[in-house]
């Protein structure tokens, strides 16, 4: 049964990926993910599963206590916030707004009234009335209309400063609910995180016991790491705009001295913004193409491009792709992870024991990307694959989760709490994907 990577990347990275600590804080939400390396193995061992799924169950257990000390924050704030009693700036103006609205409308009723009275008193005047009576009459009725008309703007503009603060009030309130959205989800995430994490021991001790391997869970397996495979990306800039699409090429080169029956180059896609990980199916279309498959030909966010085919040694073979940004795509970041593996008929297999990493800025639709270079690529911890196989391209897309709810600026401390998550990438329910959260300033992409 041939497995993807992608699954082997998930175990791999509850055991390599530590704790991070992500601020929620809206001035400072940038983070990237604290880098580790250790020795690489074959498969990981049933020690360091235990040790990840302890590692999980701290992370969930820090997530758990921030969502319950961000709720205790966000009920504080609201208090704060409220029109009748709080205590906040914005909620003392908006009543101080609303009550000189009140008071407007009170003297303008009077004025109206005073000018229906001051006619009243002319009408009622008769015909032998002295001038000076019709002069007085006619005098008091042009300075009650003055004092009504005047009181009128001073209506309109008391009821729109009591609109404008009523609104401050309420979008604080918004962000307040917002910022705590932010806590529930990422407790929710640690939970997929943590359930991953147990999932992948108990796999890992029953086909030990299957196997009758013990506690070590030793493997055998004719899967190698293989330094000379190389898998390098040329021409995919470090900013890409939303609605646009950006042709680049990947290079899979066999530099050893043995001739591999089949290659396969491995594409992991995604994207995220300051809320964290998005439905990359959404936003990316990723394709490709090669010399003996020209038609473009879609691909999944995780998995192999299976168009490279043998590779004698010193030979090489180029992969065209193409990334299709939705215009929809929120400004943030995106990160591409590339790969090659060789599988041969006498069931030997092997690939290098680093993912290469290409991170870019994603910018809103409509903007200007301003000076572009190429992504440079970075080594990443790259879950070996010795061992195992891979499912073909044809395979199911692994399941994904996203972290809703975005960040303001409110003046509450609710929207400055510190939360602990696992690490840059995380294992997704039902499968596994490897992505990195950067969080930016905000305002960076506006």
């Amino acid at each position: 049964m041939k497995i993807r990577r992608v699954l082997a990347t998930a175990v791999a990275l509850a055991v390599t990926t530590p704790a991070a600590l992500l601020s929620v804080s809206p001035a400072y939400a940038d983070a990237k993910p604290t880098a580790q390396t250790q020795e690489k193995q074959s498969k990981p061992t049933i020690k360091e599963l235990e040790e990840a799924a302890a590692e999980a169950q701290k992370a969930y257990d820090k997530a758990v206590k921030a969502e319950a000390a961000g709720r205790i924050e966000l009920e504080k704030t609201l208090d704060d916030l409220s029109e009748v009693n709080g205590t906040h700036p914005l909620a003392v103006a908006s009543a101080a707004a609303k009550q000189t609205a009140e008071d407007a409308a009170a003297a303008k009723t009077a004025a109206d009234q005073a000018v229906t009275g001051a006619k009243a008193a002319l009408d009622a005047l008769t015909e032998d009335a002295t001038e000076e009576e019709r002069t007085a009459a006619e005098t008091a009725l042009s300075e009650a209309e003055a004092t009504a008309t005047a009181a009128a703007t001073a209506k309109t503009a008391a009821d729109t400063a009591a609109a404008e603060a009523r609104e401050k009030l309420d979008d604080a309130r918004v962000a307040a609910v917002r910022a705590y959205g932010v806590l529930q989800n990422a407790a929710e995430n640690a939970l997929a995180v943590k359930a991953a994490a147990d999932a992948a021991l108990a796999k890992a001790i029953k086909e030990a016991e299957e196997a009758g391997e013990g506690e070590e869970g030793e493997e055998g397996g004719d899967c190698e790491p293989e330094l000379d495979l190389t898998s390098k990306v040329t021409g995919l800039p470090d900013k890409l705009v939303a609605g646009t699409s950006t042709d680049f090429s990947l290079r899979v080169t066999n530099g050893s001295d043995r001739h591999m029956d089949e290659v396969l180059a491995f594409v992991s896609v995604h994207a995220t913004d300051t809320s964290g990980l998005k439905d990359t199916e959404k936003f990316f279309r990723l394709q490709w193409s090669t010399k003996s498959a020209p038609k473009w030909q879609n691909a999944d966010p995780d998995n192999y491009i299976d168009g490279v085919g043998a590779l004698k040694p010193g030979a090489h073979a180029d992969v065209k792709l193409r990334l299709t940004l939705d215009k929809a795509t929120p400004a943030g970041n995106g990160v591409a992870f590339f790969a090659a593996d060789f599988f041969n008929e006498d069931g030997t297999c092997g690939g290098a024991p680093e993912l290469d990493m290409y991170e870019f800025d994603v910018k809103a639709a409509g903007s200007k990307p301003g000076k572009t270079d190429d992504a440079k690529p970075s080594k990443t911890t790259r879950p070996g694959n010795t061992g195992t196989t891979p499912q073909g391209s044809a395979s199911g897309t692994p399941a994904t989760t996203s972290t809703n709810g975005s960040l303001a600026a409110t003046g509450s401390s609710s929207a400055t709490t510190s939360i602990a998550l696992a690490g840059g990438a995380a294992v997704l329910l039902g499968a596994a994907a490897v992505f990195v959260v950067r969080r930016r300033k905000t305002g960076a992409d506006a």
